[in-house]
């Protein structure tokens, strides 16, 4: 009976050690692990932190003054950083600079428990050989002071190590002979800008050549002491902590030196949460035009002090696309290359509390500081709805805040409701139409329900303040919109009007709808009109064919014969006019439908752009043409009363 152990190997499955092609390795982990030579950078300077750290572990009470420097030479093209750290033994340099997935650093953590050394891998000093041709590291231990070594190595398959004097202080150079291709890295601007970004959250202080200044000077907000200073300073409270003002502007300045894309208009910290995560950091918001098609997200991520991504976006909801900001952890996992983070549970904790500062921080701002509130809700109102219908707290705050645009330009959802009678209307079109034409002449205002969001965000506000939402363009709407008449139409008046103000392809529907004013409307069947685009013969070519087959089963209950309902307002006076006109014989009744017919047209070709003038007044005047026409009634037919009462009379 088998115990579930392997089975003993038989001479002939003798084990064998696989075969590794150190070169072949070396150049996949330095050229290929890494998206960009710039991470070489990011690894030496995280290694020499590092350094830096230990020695302080190893010699607490040791004189150390933590210092990294690095140094350009364009002209030799070589690139050299610098520290005062603990430096390297030559027994060290064997078992961990030149030992591929060895790190000290690593093993130290594990040891002490100190959150502050960066290195996991034991790869990062390869990264020195994807933008160097040779790498030359000179070092003395802080164990060994008076020794000093040199490692060599081109292309990092083989190396040499030499005696050399000690340094006048422990510590370690290293120096890169910089590839042609990457030569532009030999630049000190180049570096203090690269630097600047990788190094802005490390505690200690990196310069770049003779600069006085370290590039990481920016005063981190979220680290700030608590602990007061000896006398109330200007912009402190009387316990000498610093004031909510004062930190607001701290935070601002932050934002402001690390966005580089966008000014912010506001930022608001992230906390860590006790039991769930120890990420802390700053969230603002930035001054970019941003819409529902893009993503503005801009979030990076440090880990121990070292940016680790620099576009981890997707830590931030997809609805924050006006976002930006930077957050630092020690528990968050990265990949070998430390440029991205492993989705574990740390990962996904993160993600929530981000979330949830969002929220915090748009209520704090809506609270005390309205006048970026307003800035914010002028530059990301469109974001902000489809962010609204995303979270239910947003949605509390933005329900009567955010701008929706209508006909009539930005307005907030309550103003529509009061400017529409308590009802919210809105156009399912592309802005334009016989719905723009007609609540423009009775001035009232339109959402555009073809932009982000805006319909099911008014649909929302309608359940959460009880009114109505009229969408105009669907049939529902329509028939909201356009009131069947008090009493029909006989038949032989409808087919005379039929015949004198339909063209083909229009079908005319009696009705009574505001304004009084205007006599006629000419609506489109938009489903017809998606029937004729998806029919014609180079929709296959356009519309991708699953897309088409359903808009196809769609459009298949319509056969398309009505392409516009031609609405008639038996509420307006020159359509009575008409109407007793034509009952009593007048001979200018034909006239007037013609003129009708050609305001029809007019309409119908300026709906599908903005008109000039007062439209109103303008249907007022055509009516006022229609009945001076119709004055003259002929001798000895009795008067019809101006009524709606009579307009189902017989002649």
């Amino acid at each position: 009976m088998s115990d579930g152990a392997p089975p003993e190997p038989t001479p002939a499955e003798e084990l064998r050690t696989t075969e590794v092609d150190l070169g072949g390795l070396v150049n996949v982990l330095a050229t290929h692990l890494y998206s960009t030579p710039l991470v070489a950078l990011r690894e030496l300077v995280q290694n020499a932190h590092d350094s830096h750290t230990r020695r302080l572990l190893e010699d607490p009470d040791g004189d150390h003054r933590p210092l990294i420097r690095v140094h350009a030479d364009a002209a030799r093209r070589t690139v050299a950083i610098e520290d005062t750290g603990a430096g390297l033994t030559e027994p060290e340099i064997h078992s961990y600079l030149a030992t591929v997935g060895t790190g000290y650093t690593r093993m130290l953590r594990e040891l002490t428990g100190n959150q502050e050394l960066i290195g996991a891998f034991g790869l990062g000093f390869l990264s020195a050989f994807s933008i160097a041709d040779e790498v030359t590291v000179t070092t003395t231990s802080h164990r060994e002071p008076l020794l000093g070594h040199r490692y060599r190595s081109r292309g990092g398959e083989q190396y040499q190590v030499e005696p050399v004097p000690a340094r006048p202080r422990p510590g370690t150079v290293v120096e890169l002979a910089i590839k042609a291709e990457h030569g532009h890295l030999a630049d000190e601007d180049v570096l203090r800008d690269v630097l600047g970004r990788y190094c802005v959250l490390l505690p200690i202080p990196v310069h770049v050549g003779e600069d006085e200044r370290p590039v990481n000077s920016v005063e981190v907000p979220w680290r700030r002491s608590a602990l007061p200073p000896p006398t109330p300073a200007p912009g402190r409270d009387a316990s000498g902590s610093p004031s909510d003002g004062d930190r607001y502007a701290a935070r601002m300045r932050f934002a402001a030196a690390f966005g580089r894309r966008f000014e912010p208009l506001t930022a608001f910290p992230v906390h860590p949460v006790e039991g769930v995560t120890d990420a802390a950091g700053l969230l603002w918001v930035q001054d970019g035009g941003t819409y529902g098609s893009s993503d503005n997200r801009d979030l990076a991520v440090y880990l121990r002090g070292m940016l680790l991504a620099e576009d981890a976006r997707d830590l931030l909801p997809r609805w924050a696309g006006f976002i930006g900001g930077v957050v630092e952890s020690n528990r968050l996992t990265p990949t070998a290359s430390r440029e991205d983070l492993q989705r574990d549970e740390h990962y996904h904790a993160l993600r929530k509390v981000l979330t949830d500062a969002i929220v915090d921080g748009l209520y704090e701002t809506a609270r005390l500081r309205p006048a970026a509130w307003r800035r914010i809700l002028t530059r990301h109102g469109n974001d902000l709805l489809g962010a609204a219908l995303c979270d239910e707290r947003l949605f509390t705050l933005l329900a009567d805040d955010v701008p929706v645009p209508t006909s009539q330009g930005d307005l907030t959802a309550g103003a529509l409701r009061a400017a529409g009678g308590g009802a919210v209307h809105v156009a399912l079109g592309s802005g334009g139409g016989f719905e723009e034409m007609l609540y423009r002449a009775m001035r009232v205002p339109i959402a555009r329900g073809d932009r982000y969001a805006v319909l099911p965000f008014l649909r929302r506000y309608a359940q959460l303040r009880g009114c109505r939402v009229v969408e105009l363009g669907s049939e529902q709407g329509d028939r909201e919109l356009f009131r069947d008449p008090e009493r029909p139409l006989p038949e032989h008046e409808s087919a005379w009007l039929a015949g004198a103000l339909a063209d083909p392809g229009e079908q005319l529907v009696p009705a009574r709808f505001d304004p009084p004013g205007l006599p006629l409307v000419l609506v489109p069947d938009r489903e017809a009109e998606l029937k004729a685009r998806i029919e014609d013969d180079q929709a296959d070519a356009r519309i991708p064919s699953a897309a088409l087959r359903l808009a196809r089963a769609f459009t298949a209950r319509t056969d398309g014969g009505v392409r516009a309902r031609l609405y008639l307002n038996l509420a307006s006076p020159a359509v009575q006019d008409l109407l007793a006109a034509y009952r009593r014989g007048h001979t200018g009744s034909a006239t007037a439908a013609g003129l009708l017919r050609s305001i029809k047209v007019i309409m119908a070709a300026a709906s599908s752009g903005p008109s000039e003038g007062d439209l109103t007044t303008a249907l007022t005047g055509i009516g006022t043409a229609v009945s001076a026409l119709t004055a003259a009634v002929p001798a000895g037919l009795p008067e019809v009363p101006d009524s709606p009462g009579a307009l189902s009379e017989e002649p």
